[in-house]
């Protein structure tokens, strides 16, 4: 069952970093979409990274508001994770982790392309 659960989340100042991981994110080996989102209050809910997993085949992208600064991996299991390096304070908001996308390349950075979401983590960096 695939049932999103989002952790990691936090505080930090500018310049710092923080690793978000979502379990839960998948039960089959079926190829298959999962992306982190995020909101800031306020504005739309935004596709920031993506990755398109066929097997040991991963394919990754990246907004280009945190391209360089983030990296999206897997694991073999069911685990999703955001590395986030250099934060600014515009990256403050919610983050969210999306799983069960259709097998494009590059993923769908649309909302309704994801059946399945986690309650989102909270991700605030001051400056």
């Amino acid at each position: 069952q695939v049932q999103p659960v989002e952790s990691g989340g936090g505080s930090v100042q500018a310049g710092g970093s923080l690793r978000l991981s979502c379990a839960g994110s998948r039960d089959t080996y079926a190829p298959t979409c999962r992306a982190w989102f995020r909101q800031a209050p306020g504005k739309e809910r935004e596709a920031i990274a993506t990755i398109a997993t066929n097997g040991a085949i991963q394919y990754l992208d990246y907004a280009d508001s945190v391209k360089g600064r983030f990296t999206i991996s897997a694991d073999a299991g069911n685990n999703l994770f955001l590395q986030m390096n250099s934060l600014k304070p515009e990256d403050t908001a919610t983050y969210y982790c999306a799983a069960g996308g259709p097998w494009v390349r590059p993923c769908w950075g649309r909302r309704d392309k994801y059946p399945y979401w986690g309650q989102g983590t909270q991700v605030a960096v001051s400056s």
